[in-house]
Order: C-alpha cells, then structure tokens, then sequence
C-alpha cells in the first residue's frame, strides 16, 4: 500500500525487453534509505517489486506485458524521470490517501493552465470507464501523486469526452515529475479505492 506522497525521484539508466518480462534499471534520488531487494515500490503509481538493489546502486525491476500494456512503463526509455515511493508502514502519515499501487489506465494531458501564484491547472481526459470513480473534490492518483479533483465533467452517460481537472502548487510541481507535464502527455491513473468498491457494488449488486 501507499500514500501517493512522492519520496524521490528516479533516473532510468536502462529499458532491457525480455522473453517475459521487462527490466528497468532507475537510479533512485530523495529516498531516506535504498530498498531492499523485494521491496515494493512505487513507480509513477505503478507497484513494482525491487529485484536487484546493490549497496548504493542503481535498483532493477521486472514489468509483465500486461503491466507495459496497462500503464505507462512500457513507454519509459533511458533518460526518463520518474515518481518513486517506498511502499508504506503502519506507522506512515497518511498525508495523501489509501493507494494500491494498482493503476487502472492511462489518462491523456488535455490542457494546462499556468496561474498567477505559480500553480497550474491540469485538465486529463482518462479512459471513460473510470469517469464512474472520479468525483469532485475526491482523491485520485496521478503518475504515482495523491491530488483532489479540483473539476469533473462525466460527458454521456457512458462517460465519452468525460475529463477532470486537478490543481498543482509550486511545491507538487517542484518536487514530482509533474512539473514537465504538458499537452498530449500521458500519465498512469488510479481512482480512489473507496469510490471504487461503491461504483462496483451499485453496478453489481445494488438491483434496480
């Protein structure tokens, strides 16, 4: 589990495809301690299992096919940065809120606002079916981040041209990636846990 408050951020050093799984080799900055091997960590929101931390080194993690399919991961190259975050104890501040690590889709940059007191504001169009989950003033994980919805728009009723929009202070766009966002961009999504367990037992179980 996690809090979706970013720790560190990652260098990738390498992408190597394999037969079965993906390795990513990410130079990790900002974390208090290095992870050990099997450790979970978070990675743009995405949970991965280190499985190789060599002292002070460079961290390796393998990614499924339907890990690369589902998330951003498969796009990362050498270069890239990403979100990290230790996977919390029972003693973590819940400073953001109750994250699987479980990302859900890929949601698409629409618009970004720069405002006066250095904050922006992001608009993302995810894919519809999650638009269920996505409630004004609600939590959502973006890119591994814990951000309030600032802004919803459902579109039809089957969620088509639906978008939400969030608010993100100097500090949000200082210490994540997501100060590099800009239009066309694409970022993991994953709905708040608790507006997704009513949306699923309201379609499946809740009768007329």
């Amino acid at each position: 589990m996690f809090t979706g408050i970013v720790h560190g951020r990652g260098l990738v050093r390498s992408v190597e495809p394999g037969s079965g799984a993906t390795r990513f080799e990410i130079e990790p900055s900002g974390l208090e301690q290095t992870p050990a091997r099997g450790a979970s960590i978070a990675i743009d929101g995405c949970c991965l299992t280190v499985a190789e931390a060599p002292a002070g080194g460079v961290l390796a993690f393998d990614a499924i096919p339907e890990t690369l399919a589902r998330t951003t991961l498969g796009r990362l190259r050498a270069g890239d940065s990403v979100n990290l975050e230790p996977a919390a104890r029972a003693d973590t501040p819940l400073d953001g809120h109750v994250v699987q690590g479980h990302v859900e889709g890929v949601a698409r940059v629409s618009a970004v606002l720069r405002e006066g007191d250095g904050g922006w504001r992001v608009r993302f169009d995810p894919p519809a079916e999650l638009m269920a989950c996505i409630v004004p003033k609600g939590s959502v994980t973006v890119a591994g981040v814990s951000l309030t919805i600032a802004a919803v728009e459902p579109g039809s009723g089957t969620g088509e041209g639906g978008w939400f929009e969030v608010a993100l202070i100097p500090t949000t766009l200082e210490l994540t990636t997501l100060g590099a966002l800009e239009v066309g961009a694409e970022v993991n999504i994953e709905t708040d846990i608790l507006a997704r367990t009513v949306a699923h037992w309201m379609r499946h179980y809740a009768g007329e």
